[in-house]
């Protein structure tokens, strides 16, 4: 039996687990892996460069600023921690940053194979040149705001995550410096200029290289100028939001109050052109009073490569992952009402094989059955032009009451949800806030309707988020039922968020913050008694993030007993599998795909009769400690069965799949017989029920005591 983690020492304890900061690089280099393949279409492998970049810009945001708070906030051999931890996040930024430089470079090189070509400001022919001119004076300038340097005030308020020119003007013996905000909000960052006389393809040039050509004619009448050049440089700064709750304002007022402070908190990265001139580089470090826990960060000449996301659509269809075709549920699609669909047997969907229209054709069915009285939901994320919202507004009007729970601190979506939340508002739904100082991240809809006179519940519990966009890009469940004591356990949710002082009780869903921890921990510690009685044990964790270090001691007890441990993990895991005499018993993989893995789903082998759970929560102290979140069981077998073949195809992945271990190398699972990418697996058997020839799955088979020794 493994011991008890102890305060015996931080090498000790570093040895147990993998620091959740480290981890998420790592997942990080695994996006940036996809973007190395030789395999994937040239232009989405520019697409995952975006997505890697988009990814960093958020890790600096809110972990590296965690990082440093915690270092101006500890003492002694802590802060010191803290402070080898940062120098470490720091050293493999670097090193993933250099990577991302020469995958850009090889993928720009594969890119002039297909005749599509990015140029630079030097590599323009003359007709090129007056292109760039014109396009320059008539819709680029008049959208320039410089800042000189050395007559600007002393505090300046610049953009958050928007790039900017460091200009260096040289004037006779003088040197001025100023700033250029690239105006990528309102113009595109890849411009079509037009291709090479005698050549075909098309041809790209980025904003700021245009202005980069340009530059002079910046400051025309303002300075003399002998020798110009400019260098990116870009800000990221701490995305914590800080509400105080002693303000007698409303919660809208606060979240709008912080949003405005988010624009000036600390910088937390200052990233640049690493051939910009020290003296320059040197004169911005002070003018900006970085400090010395503040990252920066030298790299290429290009920053803010998430707009590499947005890539035009460029040439044949096969230089992109085309998207995978819906399929429809046959059972959904037949006549007759959708509550007698649930009614008759519980439906369970996945997307983005599935569509999400399912969803929102259930709610606007309940806006106009006569029989709902009441719809209740919670919103995290929802989509710019959300048609679960409109649906709900189209409830109101149709005189059913509406509850929805909005939860304004979904980090960086907050303003799109105080918009949400107000429009709702204004349509006359009750719109409530949750609890005070927790964030409601559970996916779920509880339909009220009157059937013969009696109350009957609809229930809807899922991974994702009702997000029309993002149900095309995420995997996610999400289950429909008719089970009236799910029902009813739902409703004491809602009453929760209403009603705070109450201490609801569940008879299905555990519930964060009130049962979720130790209803898990029960179920572990169940196989781990079947394991000391002598049975085989096992369980499958799949989720984004697995990082409680209390869990975490718990699966490598289970380990030392024999539990066998599947983890597929997508995002940190502080878990390290396969460690002799500590986790011998747990293996792990991530996949990164087409598509983002966000399911959450555990089973648990419970001697041949395995529960299945979905629900919204990570295996993080917040999700199971300071959050609303539900997990749910799954009790339909058919919808068990699509679980489990699911997970199986997962595991087996030998395509896209990678390892999970101490030395965090992200090497590819390579196991011996059929190829199996594990979305284009689902997407087939979902189609067709067609299966690769895969080990048979162990989950389902009865339960034996082993032999003793």
């Amino acid at each position: 039996m493994n011991k008890p983690l102890t305060e015996t020492s931080k090498n000790q304890q570093q040895a147990r687990f993998i620091p959740r900061e480290l981890s998420w690089l790592s997942f990080n280099a695994r996006v940036l892996q996809e973007a190395q393949d030789a395999s994937v279409p040239v232009i989405q492998r520019l697409r995952y460069l975006g997505i890697f970049s988009n990814n960093l810009d958020e890790f600096f945001r809110v972990r590296v600023a965690e990082v440093r708070r915690l270092i101006y906030l500890s003492t002694g051999s802590k802060q010191q921690r803290y402070k080898q931890l940062l120098s470490n996040i720091q050293r493999r930024v670097v090193e993933l940053q250099w990577y991302f430089e020469d995958t850009y470079l090889a993928v720009l090189r594969d890119l002039r194979k297909r005749h599509i070509y990015i140029v630079d400001e030097t590599q323009l022919d003359q007709g090129q040149a007056a292109f760039v001119r014109d396009y320059f004076r008539n819709r680029v300038l008049p959208e320039l705001e410089p800042i000189l340097l050395d007559q600007a005030r002393a505090e300046l308020n610049l953009t958050d995550e928007s790039i900017y020119l460091a200009a260096d003007l040289k004037s006779g013996e003088d040197y001025h410096y100023a700033l250029i905000e690239v105006p990528t909000d309102r113009l595109d960052r890849f411009v079509q200029i037009p291709k090479l006389k005698g050549k075909s393809g098309r041809v790209y040039i980025v904003l700021e290289n245009i202005i980069r050509f340009c530059l002079p004619e910046v400051f025309r009448g303002v300075i003399t100028i002998d020798e110009s050049a400019a260098y990116t440089i870009k800000f990221s700064r701490d995305a914590e939001l800080e509400i105080d709750t002693g303000i007698s304002e409303s919660l809208i007022e606060k979240m709008s109050s912080s949003l405005r402070a988010r624009q000036r908190a600390e910088p937390v990265r200052f990233v640049y052109d690493a051939d910009i001139p020290d003296r320059l580089l040197s004169y911005l470090v002070k003018r900006f009073k970085l400090g010395k826990y503040d990252s920066l960060i030298g790299g290429g000449r290009y920053h803010n490569s998430k707009d590499l996301m947005a890539f035009p659509r460029v040439g044949p269809k096969y230089l992109e992952l085309m998207p995978l075709p819906t399929l429809s549920v046959p059972r959904l699609e037949r006549e007759g009402s959708l509550f007698a669909l649930i009614r008759e047997k519980d439906v369970l969907l996945y997307y983005p094989y599935h569509p999400f229209d399912y969803i929102t054709n259930l709610l606007k069915t309940a806006a106009l059955d006569p029989g709902v009285r009441s719809i209740r939901i919670c919103l995290y994320r929802v989509a710019k032009n959300s048609r679960v919202c409109d649906a709900l507004i189209n409830a109101m009007q149709n005189g059913k009451q509406v509850l929805a729970v909005v939860e304004l601190q979904a980090r960086f979506d907050e303003q799109a949800n105080i918009n949400w939340a107000q429009r709702l508002a204004d349509a006359g739904v009750d719109v409530r806030f949750g609890v005070p100082g927790i964030k409601v991240h559970s996916k779920l809809i509880l339909i009220e309707r009157w059937e013969d006179g009696k109350k009957r519940y609809y229930s809807h519990i899922g991974t994702g988020n009702f997000n029309e966009k993002t149900a095309q890009l995420y995997t996610d469940f999400s289950l429909l039922t008719y089970d009236q004591d799910i029902g009813q356990d739902i409703f004491q949710v809602f009453d929760f968020l209403q009603f705070n002082y109450k201490r609801p009780e569940f008879r299905h869903l555990m519930v964060s913050p009130h049962t979720s921890r130790s209803a898990v921990e029960s179920l572990i510690d169940r196989e781990i008694e079947n394991a000391r009685a002598g049975y085989r044990a096992a369980m499958t964790l799949k989720c984004n993030n697995l990082v409680d270090r209390e869990l975490a001691e718990k699966l490598y007890e289970a380990s030392g007993l024999g539990v066998e441990i599947k983890l597929i993990i997508r995002g940190m895991c502080s878990v390290i599998p396969g460690i002799a005499g500590m986790s011998d018993n747990i293996r792990g993989i991530s996949i990164v795909d087409r598509y983002l893995e966000h399911s959450r789903v555990f089973v648990f082998y419970n001697r041949g009769k395995p529960e299945y759970l979905i629900g919204s929560a990570d295996l993080m102290t917040r999700n199971l400690d300071a959050r609303v979140e539900v997990l749910c069981p799954i009790l339909d077998r058919d919808a068990q069965k699509l679980v489990q073949q699911i997970l199986d195809l997962q595991w087996y992945d030998n395509v896209k799949a990678r390892i999970l271990d101490a030395e965090q190398s992200n090497i590819l699972a390579t196991r011996k017989g059929v190829k199996v990418r594990s979305q284009e697996a689902i997407h087939r058997y979902l189609e067709t029920g067609e299966l690769p020839r895969l080990p048979r799955s162990r989950m389902n088979r009865p339960a034996k005591r082993r032999r003793k020794k």
